[in-house]
């Protein structure tokens, strides 16, 4: 029997998540799910830990968002700070924090970009990117934006499976490759990904598969307390390379999807 074995949103974008036990679930996504974004005030870009050097630290950025919404604590682990996203004094400790000056807002501003660096791999460079290079800094705009209305990177929802977790182990040597270091939404304990086009009913939810998520640089870095793990974009590039919809290959793992029906979601949810 398929389950729900996780579930977590993260408030705001590139920060630590919120491991929940009950979820509503909008046309959008999960209530809350990436509604913050840090905007850099320099060049009014989005943070994202996709550019490592620039916001790497956000992974030690607690949130927590209140059940109504959508009001959000962020918590400096460095010091312990409590602050209230979009204040002032949250601006002022996470430019300090941050070492660049940025406001936390959740407006999408009208071409919503960010920065990041490719993997050093050459297989986890998309075809799409064209000339780009392993390892290079560019820009890129956020897809997502303006398809959900918050600051995802591509689709309403993003899920993983236990079965896909445990192949992925195994093409590793044998190890267990921590659901986190993907970010998902969800993770449903089943023996492969959804493909593209097939329909999961989560009790009141229904949610529509539409592509493989392409990775970044994201899982192989350290987040809170898992370490670096370079090896991860290695087996990616090696094993996950694979069509994406007209777009070109790129390495994937885990699946987006659009939300046909909202509705309450709960841990343990039974999915058909």
């Amino acid at each position: 029997m398929r389950t729900v074995v996780a579930l977590r949103r993260y408030p705001l974008k590139s920060a630590r998540g919120e491991v929940l036990q009950v979820a509503d679930v909008e046309s959008t996504g999960l209530r809350g799910d990436r509604t913050w974004a840090c905007i850099d005030r320099l060049d009014g870009t989005v943070g994202s830990a996709k550019h490592p050097r620039r916001w790497g630290r956000l992974f030690d950025v607690g949130t927590t968002m209140s059940d109504a919404g959508p009001e959000t604590t962020l918590t400096l682990h460095v010091d312990g700070t409590s602050l209230l996203a979009g204040s002032a004094a949250a601006d002022a400790a996470l430019s300090k924090y941050l070492n660049r000056p940025v406001r936390v807002s959740r407006e999408l501003p009208p071409d919503a970009r960010l920065h990041r660096t490719l993997p050093d791999e050459v297989g986890m460079v998309p075809d799409w990117m064209g000339d780009a290079r392993p390892g290079q800094e560019t820009i890129t705009a956020i897809a997502g934006a303006g398809q959900v209305g918050r600051f995802v990177d591509f689709g309403a929802v993003h899920l993983v499976t236990t079965g896909a977790l445990s192949l992925l182990g195994e093409r590793m040597g044998g190890v267990r490759v921590a659901e986190e270091r993907f970010r998902p939404n969800l993770v449903i304990d089943a023996p492969r990904d959804p493909e593209p086009g097939q329909e999961l009913r989560l009790g009141d939810v229904v949610l529509r598969v539409v592509l493989p998520t392409p990775r970044c640089v994201i899982p192989g870095l350290p987040q809170g307390e898992l370490p670096a793990d370079l090896s991860v974009l290695s087996a990616l590039a090696r094993h996950y390379r694979i069509p994406v919809a007209e777009l070109g290959r790129a390495a994937c793992f885990g699946t987006y999807a659009d939300v046909v029906q909202p509705g309450r979601l709960r841990l343990g949810q039974v999915v058909r």
